[in-house]
């Protein structure tokens, strides 16, 4: 792989090649240009901090917007497009513009459907608001993409999300998402997150210990995200409210890797660094799968949450395996590094009492902000059959499999950037799978012009294939090109394939005159294509039915789709000793189709060992559920609990769950011979507690539920969800803390 050094010279580069080009103008209507990275200050919200809505007087915005308003946050109107009145006493206007110039916000919060919040983010850019969230999930990943191309040329304007719950500054009493109120207190933590739930999980241990938080910053699970942890530890780094900070990772992408070279910079020119600690999760993952976080799936070259965790504690990361320990843990580690933790507490506990609280939370359940539940998987890949089928469209013949197997063979393909925030060319001189995730190379480039010439070139010589013939080399240019028309035409995700020099024109065979004079040979031999696309272009927006037609749904076990058409997100997990899957879809490079990891459940015995069948809100707090349940229970009491997998599955459920949903879970839970308990793990933001313990009421009554069934609610309208199991009467056992 590429050292990232040299990948972001050359996305800067780029960058410069872009910014001179006189066939583009730049965005912001500002004469002041430059870089992204400038615009970071403008996540220091605060009590100053005036808010604005983008989608104002919908239900969702209108109940978040009075929650928000109690709690202190300066709401000073919002945008309803071609509209000019009031709502909630606060004036509505026809655009964000009008808002920008009359209100003179600081940020706007995002609160409309995933197939119009590209177009709303643009328009907050256009209007050079400081600060943007966007709290909406399953934006289709392309519009994400020109988003960013467009940000790239403007230092006005920052990004929060897509598919983020926010951000909040407990200090300065201002809230911009969704983050469940009655768990923050003030303080001195600063806390970014990929995951909402389990943020709050981190959020409520710092209060419980006392020390409470500065400001939290919710990365978000998306493949790109508008800010992440590295642009989040600079602000703590500078806020002097802030004494420590948290990070909480989870697989997918580099962003862990990239925050642990941040931190061992950062402590070598600081003299008294803050303390840091770190959790990611992951770890149980099924390879090949995206788990429930549209960006929680290991592409190519990219880190799995062993390395990630790995890379932060070589950092000096203190590192847990629970947000519940966070509190304690850092306690321990502000008072080694010589900061007074009573007077932190002492500060913390000052701040509340002067502290305007929300007294009482209504119980309004946000409305969807679209009529139909949207299953959580952002990926449809497709056959080799259907793929080489596709691909002529675009000028790419697909070869026979070689056999023999060439001396050499490359990878080559079009994917995400993450760390740029763009498409790029990914390329590798090999294609072993032991060799392939060190020796890929990506090099971004601006998703708006496409692959410029010294983009392609770079790419060439990575492949390493400077002693080919000229016309081997020219249809790799091709290739790239067409990948390209195809990965943009067609909202992919990943596009990747191998390719070969024919024996008839490698480097090592005597080239034949006619073979370079007129093509009669091929040039490349390419196969084992590999195409996966992002179905929220389809899901969400409605684009390319066609493509998206050809999901086989015979593949696709009947549990998996039950799940997802009440949208839920529900992947067994191998039993303990049985292999896992092979990667295949976002995740892989390329291979067969291979069986899903239902057939572990389907051919379970009365032999099996006992598991836990998990049901949790959030993709990150199922993932850590699973982590942590097979940690716990590593020396089991039980001689049919294994060590390696406490846990029978991964269960989101969501965070737009109804009780209805939760009944739902319980029966694919049950259906899953090796199940021996059921856990319910919730913390709720949108998802409310009550709704939950509600739906655990239905699952009795309709299901049939005949097994132990552990619950723990907290979060939003937590003490009512104890109230409603508590007056049903049912065999549960009902837990606080997670231990």
């Amino acid at each position: 792989m590429l050292p990232r050094a040299f990948v972001r010279k050359h996305s800067l580069n780029q960058s410069c090649l872009y910014f001179n080009s006189p066939s583009h103008a730049f965005f912001s209507s500002s004469a002041e240009r430059g870089a992204y990275a400038d615009t970071i200050h403008n996540l220091k919200i605060g009590r100053h901090t005036r808010v604005i809505y983008q989608g104002f007087t919908g239900k969702q915005a209108t109940a978040n917007a009075k929650q928000s308003i109690e709690y202190g946050t300066q709401i000073v109107g919002g945008v309803k497009p071609g509209t000019t009145g009031e709502h909630l006493g606060l004036p509505v206007l026809p655009s964000v513009r009008a808002a920008k110039d009359q209100l003179n916000p600081d940020a706007t919060a995002i609160f409309v459907a995933a197939q119009h919040a590209a177009s709303a983010i643009e328009e907050a850019i256009e209007a050079e608001i400081p600060l943007i969230v966007a709290v909406a999930e399953h934006v289709p990943l392309h519009d994400i993409m020109r988003i960013h191309s467009i940000l790239s040329t403007q230092s006005k304007s920052r990004l929060v999300g897509a598919n983020a719950p926010g951000i909040i500054s407990a200090i300065g009493r201002c809230r911009i998402g969704f983050q469940p109120l009655p768990t923050f207190s003030p303080g001195h933590v600063g806390i970014v997150a990929k995951s909402g739930t389990l943020s709050y999980e981190t959020v409520a241990s710092l209060t419980k210990a006392g020390l409470g938080q500065s400001l939290c910053i919710g990365m978000g699970g998306d493949v790109i995200a508008g800010t992440d942890f590295v642009d989040a530890l600079r602000v703590f780094e500078t806020d002097e409210d802030t004494e420590a900070m948290i990070l909480v990772g989870e697989l997918g992408g580099t962003a862990e890797e990239e925050a642990a070279e941040w931190i061992k910079e950062y402590k070598k020119r600081t003299s008294d660094p803050k303390p840091i600690a770190a959790l990611v999760a992951g770890f149980q993952a099924v390879p090949g799968r995206v788990m429930g976080h549209a960006g929680a799936w290991t592409g190519i070259a990219e880190g799995t949450a062993e390395s990630k965790y790995k890379a932060l504690e070589g950092a000096g990361v203190t590192m847990v395996d629970h947000p519940a320990k966070f509190g304690n843990v850092m306690k321990g580690l502000l008072s080694s590094s010589g900061r007074s933790v009573h007077e932190i507490q002492k500060s913390a506990a000052n701040q509340r009492r002067s502290f305007h609280t929300c007294r009482s939370r209504p119980h309004v359940r946000p409305a969807p902000t679209h009529t139909a539940n949207t299953p959580h998987h952002r990926s449809l890949h497709l056959s080799t059959t259907q793929a080489t089928e596709l691909l002529k469209d675009y000028g790419i013949t697909i070869s026979p499999e070689p056999s023999p197997a060439p001396l050499s063979s490359h990878l080559l393909g079009i994917t995400v950037d993450r760390s740029s925030r763009s498409p790029c060319i990914i390329a590798s001189p090999t294609t072993s799978p032991t060799q392939l995730s060190h020796r890929a190379g990506r090099f971004p480039f601006d998703y708006r012009t496409g692959p410029s010439q010294s983009t392609i070139l770079a790419a060439l010589s990575h492949l390493q294939l400077s002693a080919a013939p000229p016309r081997a080399k020219a249809a790799v240019v091709t290739l790239i090109s067409s990948l390209w028309s195809l990965y943009h035409a067609k909202e992919a995700l990943t596009l990747t394939l191998h390719l070969s020099l024919p024996p008839s024109i490698s480097p090592s065979a005597s080239a034949s005159p006619s073979d370079d004079d007129d093509g009669s040979a091929a040039a490349l031999a390419l196969h084992h294509p590999s195409l996966t696309f992002d179905d929220a272009a389809f899901k969400s927006a409605a684009r390319h039915a066609d493509l998206h037609a050809l999901r086989d749904l015979s593949a696709v076990s009947p549990a998996e789709l039950e799940a997802e058409a009440h949208g839920i997100v529900y992947i067994p997990l191998p039993s303990p000793g049985a292999p896992p899957p092979a990667a295949t879809g976002a995740g892989a490079g390329a291979g067969p189709d291979v069986a899903t990891a239902e057939t572990a459940a389907a051919t379970a015995t009365a032999t099996e060992p006992m598991l836990v069948g998990t049901l949790v809100n959030g993709a990150g707090l199922a993932m850590n559920t699973c982590d942590a349940l097979a940690v716990r229970l590593a020396h089991p009491p039980h001689p049919h609990l294994h060590p390696r997998s406490a846990a029978a599955n991964f269960l989101d459920t969501g965070g737009k769950a109804t009780a209805a949903t939760i009944a739902a879970s319980f029966k694919l839970l049950l259906a899953d011979v090796r199940v021996a308990v059921v856990f319910v793990n919730i913390f709720g933001g949108l998802t409310l507690c009550d709704m939950i313990a509600q739906g655990i009421v239905l699952a009795f009554r309709e299901v049939g539920v005949r097994k132990p069934v552990v619950v723990r609610l907290r979060g939003s309208n937590e003490e009512e969800g104890a109230r409603v199991l508590a007056e049903a009467g049912l065999r549960i056992w009902a837990v606080g803390g997670f231990e």
